[in-house]
């Protein structure tokens, strides 16, 4: 990626961390820039691309996230489950963008999928099929939490706590 283009995806997240996905246009992203819209197409092809190298990101930086906690406490789903929601709480709208509509699996970086999930599957032995329901349990709490679906007196420690013991006694 040029340095142009960098510039062009650092100016991305910055828009979509303040204002979410929907404001996330190739017209803003450009006004951002003080160019005109028609300057960013020089680098990307369409505002897909540009998202899918903010998905990349997200990917990356979760990833480290949780191979991070997988070094502090190998083994253990609690730690990682706490590194994805913390990940995840802090960067609500990089989040939604990247898991709220199917993943462009094809134009992103070969194998960052997979360096994503290898935490969470180490930690659940091999299983492929529990590593994915723990991650569609995480997933549902970090979301519900993100969109205000919980009553503010709910105990969310408790919840996962609960969640993840149920899930991997």
């Amino acid at each position: 990626m040029t340095g142009r283009a960098r510039e062009i995806v650092t100016a991305a997240r910055t828009l979509l961390e303040e204002s979410g996905p929907a404001v996330l246009t190739m017209r803003a992203l450009a006004d951002r820039l003080g160019i005109k819209a028609p300057s960013l197409y020089k680098h990307f092809p369409d505002k897909q691309a540009v998202e899918v190298e903010l998905i990349a990101q997200m990917l990356t930086e979760s990833a480290e996230a949780l191979e991070t906690a997988e070094v502090q406490a190998p083994g253990s789903l609690q730690a990682l489950a706490d590194a994805y929601r913390t990940y995840a709480l802090a960067h609500p709208h990089l989040y939604c963008l990247a898991t709220e509509r199917p993943l462009p699996r094809a134009s992103l970086p070969p194998g960052l999928e997979d360096r994503a999930a290898l935490p969470l599957l180490r930690a659940c032995g091999g299983d492929l099929d529990l590593a994915r329901t723990v991650w569609a349990f995480a997933h549902g709490m970090v979301i519900l939490e993100i969109h205000g679906r919980f009553p503010d007196d709910a105990d969310l420690a408790a919840a996962w706590k609960r969640g993840l013991k149920a899930l991997h006694p």
